[in-house]
């Protein structure tokens, strides 16, 4: 597998009062999705592949949307641990349920993102059961989104960025830095092929309460190796597209990333491996049609427009609504 993938870089900008942050960064989201259309079987690699560019590119688009849409924010995580101790049994795991529970008002100030996931998943197979080229590139990308966010850590804890325990930029740090410094050195993307997913409700729960249980490591080992370097030698200054910034030093990212044994990358390989499973689940559950005849489809005028549109307001430079990070 050739290791390219287009790259826009993302970087923790201390020095900014406002800077923008992303899950898992730019750069990983592409990454994440670039991959997972690797593990497609040949009948759905004849229209992925081609667009390979598309998927990794607009991987984004929810993040972006995140400036523009005031209810997008709830649907990249959930603060599960308001409902209890874990695994969190007091909190349904079917939608309707936890709605009769809660209140929807109330599950959407703590985040939805698995049950967003399945909504996703059924949007996905119905664009293939209408065999229609935007719906499924569009929600294809931006489901790959949904689900590596899932697979964050702090998408699952309230203490999200470190703002609870004197550790903000920790959020960044973990899903942005290390990935840019290690991923394309250190890690592999080779994975088994896509699986057929039974129950995809308890497949996505299970990455969620994986990503809880690895939520008090991120911040616990952050705090232990921050008192074994000086400030200095925590964080360094580098240049990125013309700037100095200060971020978190090499030294630290690598040693971090060291004490975590390798939980980044194995999100990361999850990640993938997720995403090309409920794209594959979502086309099996459409009845397997024929996508052939798609890959030389392209984007309508109107699809094109809201691209442009959802990137003018991106590049307007507003402040997040919802939650920052």
């Amino acid at each position: 597998m050739k290791r390219v993938v287009p790259i826009l870089f993302f970087t923790v900008l201390f020095l900014l009062p406002a800077h923008r942050s992303y899950c898992w960064g730019f750069y990983a989201h592409q990454k994440i999705n670039y991959y997972a259309v690797f593990l497609l079987p040949p009948e759905m690699l004849v229209l992925y592949k081609p667009n390979i560019a598309f998927l990794s590119e607009h991987a984004t688009d929810p993040d972006k949307r995140r400036y523009a849409v005031p209810g997008e924010g709830a649907r990249h995580y959930i603060d599960i641990d308001h409902y209890g101790p874990y695994p969190y049994n007091t909190l349904p795991r079917k939608w309707k349920d936890a709605v009769a529970k809660y209140g929807e008002d109330s599950l959407l100030a703590y985040g939805v993102v698995p049950w967003n996931i399945e909504g996703m998943l059924s949007r996905l197979t119905n664009a293939f059961k209408e065999k229609d080229f935007g719906k499924i590139m569009k929600t294809s990308a931006e489901l790959g989104h949904y689900i590596a966010d899932a697979h964050v850590p702090l998408h699952t804890n309230s203490n999200h960025n470190g703002q609870f325990t004197n550790q903000r930029g920790i959020h960044a740090f973990w899903e942005s830095r290390v990935p840019e410094l290690l991923a394309e050195k250190e890690f592999d993307f080779f994975i088994g092929r896509a699986q057929y997913i039974q129950n995809p409700g308890d497949f996505i729960w299970k990455r969620v309460l994986e990503s809880a249980k690895a939520a008090d490591s991120v911040l616990s080992f952050e705090r232990i190796l921050t008192r074994k370097f000086r400030e200095d030698k925590k964080y360094a200054f580098e240049e990125r597209n013309g700037k100095m910034i200060r971020q978190y030093s090499s030294a630290f990212t690598i040693v971090y990333n060291n004490m975590l044994n390798g939980m980044i990358e194995r999100r990361m390989r999850q990640s993938v491996f997720c995403i090309a499973s409920f794209w594959y689940t979502a086309w099996v559950n459409a009845g397997q049609p024929g996508l052939k005849e798609l890959a030389n489809k392209h984007f309508s005028e109107s699809d094109i427009k809201e691209f442009e549109q959802l990137n003018n307001d991106w590049n307007k430079g507003g402040k997040m609504m919802g939650r920052e990070e």
